[in-house]
């Protein structure tokens, strides 16, 4: 069985990830798919690149090193607030420190927006997935969504900035989506179906 480990140690992510990439075959074979925790890399990473695309690869290049044989896969992703000069943008998971919760980050970036009319809290999720192969080949395939920032955290459903960010063809958060949907228009949907398109084509 081909196997691609997925640097993240993020059980939402994979949760997605395995739905999203559920059926690839590669060479004929049915592709494991497993984070790098569970194929035992413990790598402290310094995501020191100046962009979603950097960060990455340097993530994948990180665990490729301490994988062998195995397709490796990481993202880099973020939100970007126009009005607040693409804050959070690469620092999205550092932002205000790893360790702080999101749900205090959100209620931080809405009060930052505080008085902002709606047609100037435009925002996006932005995802750049880099691939690794055994040979040391790389890919990289970036999407976004587009939307707004909320004036409250709604549902309960995805994780992240999820609950601020608001949809505009749906007029829902992306944590009130089921998780179909949100997979469907998703930032890390696109770019992981686009890095499927890719694997395929690669293999042929």
């Amino acid at each position: 069985m081909q196997k691609i480990v997925f640097a993240t140690g993020n059980a939402g992510k994979m949760k997605e990830i395995r739905e999203i990439l559920s059926g690839l075959t590669i060479k004929g074979e049915l592709v494991e798919i497993v984070s790098s925790k569970e194929a035992g890399v413990d790598a402290e990473i310094e995501e020191n690149g100046r962009s979603f695309e950097e960060n990455a690869l340097i993530k994948a290049k990180a665990v490729a090193a301490k994988v062998k044989g195995a397709i490796v896969l990481a993202d880099d992703s973020g939100l970007e607030i126009d009005y607040l000069n693409k804050e959070p943008g690469i620092y999205s998971a550092r932002y205000m420190g790893e360790d702080t919760s999101y749900h205090v980050k959100n209620a931080n970036l809405i009060q930052r927006l505080k008085g902002v009319p709606d047609e100037q809290r435009s925002a996006r999720f932005v995802c750049a997935i880099a691939c690794v192969l055994p040979d040391g080949e790389s890919l990289i395939r970036t999407a976004a969504i587009e939307g707004k920032i909320g004036y409250e955290e709604k549902g309960e459903n995805g994780f992240g900035y999820d609950p601020i960010f608001v949809v505009p063809s749906c007029q829902k958060s992306a944590a009130e989506l089921t998780p179909a949907e949100k997979n469907a228009i998703s930032h890390r949907g696109k770019a992981l179906r686009a890095m499927r398109e890719c694997l395929v084509e690669h293999d042929k």
